[in-house]
């Protein structure tokens, strides 16, 4: 066996290094050279190139995703107890970000089908003992949640409305990304190393069409100021770092050819998994322009599949093993086992294969093959 199939991992950051390390390196090399380590021409350049790939007026870029969902609660006013409705099955940060801001997170189902925030129970969220603030859907694996009618619900309800984006870079509903859906939209994002736009460490941005939320995150993020020892708000130190603007820019133009690649890998993988006896696989909802951040298959005994498939060299994983109300961090919460029936048995299936722009043919053959063969076994 090759030595590319004897060990392929969940993400190959190294392979996407070696497609853009000149341009890295150039752009580390400008950094330097400017001593511009804090702010400067790099962090604005990259702030004006992702709100154009966003298609949003504002980027405003931060330290990392969780600051990017909490300074986006604390500009809409939402905190000092206010409730806030998230999905159960998303990352804790998301839930983490919006305790920080003084919030209450209010967790809801999701649809079985795409395991997106589900409207109905979103709806049936607003009626309970906390008074909600928020909705908070969350763009899970590289598709949006369904906008319209949560934007609907949202305007409805006197909800504000903020978007966890950080898994859905480049990807569009019925033609708008995050960020877009109504003049007051905000989304918050992430570029963790291992996201579609990833950078070399941790980073972070807000996208907004608001002029007046875009102002007010900019002297949020930086001590409350928007002129040196003015302050005229309370801050935070939760600047994007300068080194790693340099390195998002360099990646940005790579990126809309990765989600086509990523597009590619996906369905490749339907493909090979089709007439699979125990699999299912993800689906793409109605209006959706997916971008595959992740691609998470449904099996039977998930973590005995999971452990013969690291035994043998693939680098499967697990997103989420544990729905955000059952981990003992919420447990003041008092939600119990059984309360988000689809997250719960999602959470107990969920497998995630291998998927990145430089996944090869015969890698993703020996994934399924892999794959197929501990199914058999179970």
């Amino acid at each position: 066996m090759s030595a590319d199939l004897d060990r392929i991992p969940l993400v190959d950051l190294a392979a996407a290094h070696a497609e853009v390390a000149a341009e890295v390196e150039a752009g580390i090399a400008r950094v330097l050279a400017t001593c511009a380590f804090v702010g400067g021409p790099d962090v604005a350049g990259f702030e004006a190139e992702y709100a154009e790939f966003s298609g949003v007026a504002h980027c405003v870029g931060v330290a990392n995703g969780t600051d990017a969902v909490e300074l986006a609660l604390r500009v809409l006013g939402v905190g000092a107890g206010a409730g806030v409705v998230m999905p159960a099955n998303t990352f804790v940060a998301t839930a983490e970000a919006a305790v920080r801001a003084g919030a209450r997170p209010v967790f809801a189902d999701v649809d079985d089908e795409y395991l997106l925030l589900d409207p109905q129970r979103a709806a049936e969220a607003l009626g309970g003992p906390v008074e909600v603030r928020a909705l908070l859907p969350v763009h899970l694996n590289g598709q949006l949640a369904p906008m319209g009618a949560l934007r609907a619900l949202a305007d409805a309800r006197g909800q504000a409305l903020v978007e966890d984006a950080a898994q859905c870079q480049g990807a569009t509903q019925d033609g708008r990304g995050p960020g877009t859906w109504g003049p007051d939209a905000i989304a918050a994002t992430s570029f963790y190393p291992g996201k579609n736009l990833g950078a070399y460490g941790d980073g972070g941005a807000v996208v907004t069409n608001s002029e007046a939320y875009a102002l007010a995150l900019r002297e949020m993020r930086d001590h409350g100021s928007s002129r040196k020892y003015v302050h005229t708000r309370l801050g935070f130190n939760s600047r994007l770092d300068t080194i790693q603007a340099a390195v998002l820019r360099a990646k940005l133009g790579r990126l809309a050819q990765w989600n086509t690649r990523r597009r590619a890998a996906a369905a490749r993988y339907d493909a090979l998994l089709a007439g699979i006896e125990g699999v299912r696989v993800p689906r793409t909802a109605p209006g959706n322009e997916h971008v595959w951040h992740l691609y998470a298959v449904r099996v039977p005994e998930r973590d005995k599949v999971l452990a013969l498939l690291n035994e043998a060299g693939v680098g499967a994983g697990v997103h989420y093993p544990v729905p955000v109300h059952l981990q003992p961090a919420f447990a003041e919460l008092g939600y119990a086992r059984g309360d988000f029936p689809v997250a719960e048995r999602a959470a107990e299936q969920i497998l995630t294969l291998p998927l990145y722009p430089q996944l090869t043919v015969a890698q993703q053959e020996r994934v399924v093959e892999v794959l197929a063969g501990a199914l058999s076994r179970l």
